[in-house]
């Protein structure tokens, strides 16, 4: 079939909602290897799914100006393994897997992935890379080629297979992030988080819940050594306990953070992000480096919000202390939620729509569990 005609005004700026990324692939801009999936194509980004071979390497690495991945992969791979009929992908071990979407972006869209809810939530450290990158999960305007998954499971062996869905990926044009007055008004008018005195200063601040009072008395989870291996796409398939170890609220409402370990906990604050805009979480301070939060960043269009059944969610943090032991305290600001205009609103929004896995949440394990 022929290429669809795709334009944008000269002075648009937001992120792509669901109808124009599906505008996209029939315009030749997204280049998939077989078509679209059911619920491939979410409220404000695109699930990218693995093809049919992963290639262990030796480290990650990007391939740098001028030099595509596949030439990288051929110096650095130890072996392939096909993913046809499924495969374990081993903890600590780093695999770059081709995807089957490819990219002819024109120069005024930009791409940014992520990896999905779900993955984060399992520890799966997945980015995704494209060739002559100096940047993982950020694809330049006027990119085209393919898409490769750089796939580490940090804690859980995981089963994967072609066209399991690790990473998402959001497009984008102009800048379309919001100011500190635009945040304001948008607060004023919405209320984006519960909070009387919320911090507003380069996004919404979120902080970290250890007082226990809104699940329990528990605080999160940490993950187990020596699991079995988890499978990405089967939902509701593992007992919780077999898993995860609860952990009690303390005294002082403090948690200390052991290197190595991964733990599941939730902001203190609920949130919600109307259906004309998206969101996205980023550190609090790049210079504090001993833990880690949040690995998979992207806030759909709806999400928490009461007219698409949510009526406020607070945000599950993923969590990893690095070289040494850390201290949170309650209250601790951890993150904060960067938020940008849609091109247009969604046909579909987080939530009520598309019986979206997260949508209301409190302190929540990925789909894979059963409490």
């Amino acid at each position: 079939m022929p290429a669809v005609p795709f334009s944008l005004p000269p002075d648009a700026r937001g992120i792509f909602p669901d109808r124009m990324i599906a505008a996209m692939s029939e315009a030749g801009l997204i280049l998939p290897a077989v078509p679209f999936t059911e619920g491939q194509v979410q409220p404000a980004s695109l699930d990218l799914r693995l093809g049919d071979v992963a290639y262990r390497v030796r480290a990650s690495f990007l391939p740098g100006p001028h030099v595509t991945v596949a030439e990288r992969i051929d110096e650095l791979k130890l072996h392939e393994i096909s993913l046809a009929d499924g495969a374990v992908l081993e903890t600590n071990c780093v695999y770059i897997v081709p995807l089957l979407e490819s990219l002819a972006l024109p120069p005024s869209i930009v791409a940014a992935a992520n990896p999905k809810s779900s993955t984060g939530r399992l520890d799966v450290f997945t980015r995704v890379i494209a060739d002559g990158t100096r940047h993982f999960d950020m694809i330049g305007a006027g990119y085209h080629g393919p898409l490769y998954a750089e796939i580490s499971p940090k804690t859980f062996p995981v089963l994967v297979r072609e066209g399991s869905r690790l990473s998402q990926v959001r497009f984008r044009t102009g800048d379309a992030v919001l100011d500190t007055d635009e945040l304001e008004a948008l607060h004023a008018a919405e209320r984006l988080v519960d909070r009387d005195d919320a911090d507003l200063t380069d996004g919404v601040a979120l902080s970290v819940d250890l007082s226990g009072a809104q699940s329990g008395g528990f605080i999160g989870y940490r993950a187990k050594r020596h699991t079995g291996v988890v499978d990405i796409d089967r939902r509701s398939g593992y007992a919780m306990d077999d898993f995860w170890e609860p952990i009690p609220a303390r005294p002082d409402h403090s948690l200390i953070l052991d290197p190595g370990e991964f733990y599941i906990l939730a902001s203190d604050e609920a949130v919600q992000v109307p259906p004309d805009y998206a969101a996205e979480m980023v550190p609090f301070d790049p210079l504090v480096g001993e833990f880690r939060v949040h690995y998979a960043g992207f806030f759909d269009p709806g999400f928490g919000y009461a007219g698409a059944g949510g009526a406020g969610s607070r945000a599950v943090l993923e969590v990893r202390s690095r070289e040494v032991p850390f201290i949170l305290e309650h209250g601790q600001i951890v993150g904060r939620l960067i938020y940008e205009k849609m091109l247009a609103r969604p046909d579909t929004v987080y939530g009520r729509d598309i019986s979206s896995n997260y949508q209301a949440q409190g302190l929540k394990l990925s789909k894979h569990f059963r409490a």
